[in-house]
């Protein structure tokens, strides 16, 4: 793949692989380490920032390791080799651009940092509640992205192409002067984007489809930072039909008890993945509860011969504080039931 003046190869590796610092590589969002060509924000030791706002914050990491100026002249030493996580997503997509934008100009500008700063946004789930949702580049990409379903490795390389074409109109824009949070004549007249735009409206009826079919819950999180718990609105979807689940849930005071949203979401995709997570605004996490999941899941993976080798992620760096949990890699061992009954557990045990 070519970006302007140099040649990219790509490696897709799953999340949470470890690595150290490679000659003419750069290893992105994924890692588990944050130095000069490692640049990860997974692990506990990690600033409170997204890969792409690391990148922001110091871009020595990416231009200590690469010789740019050798890189500009084509020497073949030294193509640049590219590592990120499986089913890349905003973020990794992101640094991914502004690490290759940053080698071409040898600086941060002031469309850089943009991006970089709507990334964090973007990955800390913290996007304000009151736009227009149909109309975010977070929403766009994530409408962009559910339309390739293929084979992993195709999958992998065509969400990276189609991201990195993406993450540079938005760069494109900012550079002319517009504002990208929210705006919806930033993507008139680009028939794919407003197709998009128009699905994400329409996917607020996927929403009400997914929350018919739901489970509600009352739960008791504990508080972050400090202590004690609080009561919250819990939603429980298997194999959900809207992409933007998530931000119609934690909008919708309607339908949730306290009339606070949903400040806690389950969702699966068959039984292969698992992913929980709360509303970062509403001061709470779910620590602890992952240890809970990993300590049945070892129980459960011994009794029927499953490898010991994948755990639950419990959040556990300064950017997600406890936040969310995901499933093991191979898929979890423990049942849809076992999961539910794990979170209740959770729960009363707080309560």
């Amino acid at each position: 793949m070519i970006f302007n003046t140099f040649h990219v190869e790509y490696q897709f590796v799953p999340y949470g692989t470890v690595f150290e610092p490679q000659i003419n590589t750069l290893v992105l969002d994924v890692g588990m380490k944050t130095v000069p060509g490692v640049i990860d924000h997974h692990h506990p030791d990690a600033d409170v920032e997204c890969t792409a706002s690391l990148i922001a914050k110091s871009p020595q990491l990416v231009l200590d390791h690469i010789n740019r100026e050798n890189l500009l002249r084509g020497k073949d030493s030294l193509r640049l080799k590219i590592i990120t996580h499986r089913f890349p997503d905003f973020d990794a997509v992101s640094s991914i651009f502004l690490s290759l934008k940053l080698l071409e100009k040898g600086e941060f500008d002031l469309s850089m940092e943009k991006v970089a700063r709507y990334t964090k946004m973007v990955d800390s789930a913290s996007l304000p509640k009151e736009i227009d949702l149909s109309s975010t580049p977070y929403s766009i990409l994530r409408g962009l992205f559910r339309k390739i379903r293929k084979e992993e490795e195709v999958t992998n390389l065509e969400r990276l192409e189609e991201g990195l074409k993406f993450i540079n109109f938005l760069y494109l824009k900012a550079e002319e002067g517009y504002e990208i949070m929210e705006n919806r004549m930033l993507f008139s007249g680009v028939d794919r984007y407003e197709r998009v735009m128009r699905e994400a409206e329409e996917d607020y009826f996927n929403y009400l489809h997914d929350l018919s079919r739901s489970d509600k819950l009352i739960l008791f999180l504990p508080l972050s930072p400090g202590k004690g718990k609080k009561k919250v609105d819990g939603l429980v979807v298997k194999n959900p039909r809207s992409f933007l689940l998530k931000e119609w849930a934690r909008r919708d005071k309607e339908n949730s008890s306290l009339k606070q949203g949903f400040t806690f979401l389950m969702s699966n995709f068959g039984n292969e993945r698992y992913i929980l997570g709360v509303d970062p605004k509403k001061g709470v996490n779910l620590r602890g509860l992952g240890d809970l999941l990993n300590q049945k899941e070892t129980k459960k993976r011994d009794e029927i011969g499953r490898s010991p080798d994948y755990n639950w992620y419990d959040g556990n760096c300064p950017f997600f504080n406890f936040r969310i949990i995901d499933s093991p890699q191979d898929g979890p061992s423990l049942s849809h039931t076992e999961i539910v009954d794990t979170i209740k557990d959770f729960s009363q045990d707080l309560k």
